[in-house]
């Protein structure tokens, strides 16, 4: 069989954990082909998420290198088996592979989803006339039919909360967020309306980093950090105008969990931010 041209987020996270399991034993890709009786070739391309991995194949890199970290290997092996067709694989070709690629790290998230933004509000929570208003102002130049399929495509991403509804989102805004008009006042009036709707689930919790917080708590840029089924997939997405960088290094994920509880300590309370969005929302003046 080829090697996969287009290797998506998942497969390229499994290769990946393979890499690090194989680094850990102190092995070269040579060594370990020799120990499995394969062509080195399909450790770059099992590596590399461009050839498929079975888990009795899993099963045999761990042993070949003394991993006797059970939970990520099951979880790894599960992995191997989820042939499930991701709703964004319908956008595929029509919209940039970073659009899909985010839409898949939140559906990778096996527990909570944290985001924090600093300008604009969270892409899990916008309501289609606020995204729309964000999509006019792409650096891409985007056409109405472009705005629209982008927009819709986002829109779309918000369900995957209604649809597992054991995942939860937890959303740091910083106040500036909730000040910027994308799409006019009314636009504004009415996300801050649904967000306030939105605290109210069960599986969303909103919190507000106030302009009167002691310092800046957070990173410049939009973070996203997903819990995965054993912390080994713990993922880090920072948003930037030319498309998402993903992280999964360990050092890198404890950085950003460090960051994510120095927010968490200087955010409002969700009561609290639901009374500041509501005072913000009552505050607009056309």
């Amino acid at each position: 069989m080829p090697p996969r041209r287009h290797p998506t987020l998942r497969q390229r996270r499994l290769g990946a954990e393979l890499r690090k399991i194989r680094e850990a034993a102190a092995l070269s890709g040579p060594q370990l082909a020799r120990i499995l009786d394969i062509d080195v070739s399909q450790i770059s391309q099992m590596e590399n998420g461009k050839a498929g991995v079975s888990r009795q194949r899993i099963r045999a890199i761990a042993g070949a290198c003394k991993c006797l970290n059970d939970p990520l290997i099951s979880t790894l092996g599960n992995m191997t088996q989820d042939r499930t067709k991701g709703w964004w694989e319908d956008y595929r070709g029509l919209l940039p592979s970073s659009f899909l690629e985010s839409a898949e790290h939140e559906d990778f998230a096996a527990g909570s989803i944290r985001v924090w933004v600093a300008a604009f509000m969270p892409g899990l929570l916008q309501t289609s006339d606020y995204s729309k208003a964000i999509f006019s102002r792409s650096i891409l130049n985007l056409t109405v039919h472009e705005i629209g399929l982008h927009t819709a495509f986002r829109t779309q991403r918000r369900n995957i909360l209604t649809r597992n509804p054991q995942k939860k989102l937890e959303a740091y805004l910083h106040e500036s967020c909730l000040l910027t008009r994308f799409g006019g006042t009314q636009v504004l009036r009415q996300q801050l309306a649904c967000l306030i709707e939105d605290s109210h689930r069960e599986n969303i919790s909103i919190r507000v980093v106030p302009f009167r917080a002691h310092t800046y708590p957070g990173a410049i840029e939009n973070l996203t950090y997903t819990t995965g089924e054993v912390s080994e997939l713990d993922t880090v997405e920072l948003d930037s105008s030319q498309g998402p960088i993903f992280f999964d290094a360990r050092n890198d994920i404890d950085s950003y969990r460090a960051i994510f509880q120095r927010i968490e300590k200087a955010a409002l309370t969700e009561e609290e931010s639901r009374e500041l969005i509501n005072e913000t929302a009552q505050n607009l003046k056309d």
